[in-house]
């Protein structure tokens, strides 16, 4: 199986899940094969400047070959083409690409509820003034120090419990 993530950059299973599959930088995607991850790579977003046509990113996702979506929203026309395609589309999802990956594969995500397209963040125009320019990578800054202290917690609570048993 594939595994397609919306991401802010291209480090693979150490990027970080985006919050909109369609105005992302990259996409990373996993090759799962017998419940194992198989690796991951990035792929850079055609459409990250102008966001496309209707249906353009979604049939992107559907010629590398991806059967599943995940980001972390998604309006309801994409989350529409990917059903017609085929593909499963998640999210509500955040984090670090593996996190997710494994958090997908234990059941722990699942399903797309769509985002609404007048109050959120992604809707920013591509010729942005560069207030909001800034504003956006510290936004892409500060989810990329989220994932990291996530994940450092999940292993420090985990050591933890190790530790008590």
């Amino acid at each position: 199986m594939k595994i397609a993530l919306a991401t802010d950059d291209d480090r693979g299973l150490e990027a970080v899940l985006s919050h909109h599959f369609g105005r992302c930088p990259y996409y990373v995607l996993v090759d799962i094969d017998d419940e194992e991850i198989k690796g991951g790579r990035a792929e850079q977003n055609p459409f990250y400047e102008s966001h496309g046509q209707p249906g353009e990113v979604p049939n992107f996702i559907k010629n590398l070959g991806a059967q599943v979506m995940i980001a972390g929203g998604m309006g309801p026309k994409a989350i529409g083409f990917f059903e017609q395609f085929g593909i499963h589309a998640i999210t509500g999802a955040s984090g670090m690409v593996g996190e997710v990956i494994k958090a997908y594969m234990s059941g722990q995500i699942e399903g797309a509820k769509p985002c609404s397209d007048h109050n959120s963040s992604h809707h920013i125009e591509a010729h942005e003034d560069s207030e909001a320019s800034r504003l956006k990578e510290e936004m892409i800054a500060l989810r990329r120090e989220l994932a990291k202290a996530t994940e450092r917690l999940k292993t420090l609570e985990e050591e933890r419990g190790d530790k008590e048993q």
